[in-house]
């Protein structure tokens, strides 16, 4: 296991020091997963630690990458996505929207495909749940190259609603993910190489 001396701080504004340093050492880099030549950087250490949980959490909340009167919905991604962005969105007062994994919705839905680093994957919605002309925010734990955001764009305009921004986690230098969002607002509080 890799240690963390390799992640830098991105936007963590009204953060202190000494938190900051904490919140980095709950961050796991994890070689060859799920497949050789990929660093795996896991955060659920720190969603596990009281302290690193409420730092993260007040760290997302206060780099939002717009404000919170200019979204109406927070959107999380299978599955990591879905371990912030409720939170997120109840501390915001705002509903959460979870954009699935393909075949986990009964309902009617809308879908979209996208490229990771090691494969394909697509990600689906109910129909229904997002109101047309509805704001949404983007929630992840990492951006990589930025597909499965790209997806979450199209998925959430192809139902009637608007992206508001982008807010992730942790943003891996070098595969160029923010580039590919140039479009929308991001924030991500941690930078670290691929």
């Amino acid at each position: 296991m890799a240690h963390s001396d390799d992640i830098r701080i991105g936007q963590l504004e009204g953060v202190s020091e000494d938190d900051a340093k904490y919140l980095i050492s709950l961050i796991r880099t994890i070689p060859d997963f799920p497949k050789q030549g990929i660093l795996f950087r896991d955060f659920i250490p720190a969603l596990a630690d009281a302290r690193g949980l409420a730092i993260l959490l007040e760290a997302m909340e206060r780099n939002l990458p717009i404000q919170s009167d200019r979204f109406d919905l927070v959107a999380g991604l299978e599955a990591r996505g879905f371990l912030i962005g409720p939170q997120l969105a109840a501390k915001e007062g705002k509903g959460f929207l979870a954009l699935r994994k393909e075949g986990k919705l009964p309902p009617e839905t809308l879908s979209q495909e996208y490229s990771l680093e090691y494969g394909n994957a697509k990600i689906e919605v109910e129909k229904s749940c997002i109101k047309p002309g509805q704001r949404v925010l983007v929630v992840d734990d990492l951006i990589a190259t930025g597909g499965s955001a790209q997806a979450a764009a199209r998925l959430i305009e192809q139902a009637g609603g608007q992206v508001a921004g982008f807010s992730f986690v942790m943003e891996l230098n070098g595969l160029h993910g923010r580039e590919a969002l140039d479009a929308y607002p991001v924030t991500s509080l941690l930078n670290m190489p691929a």
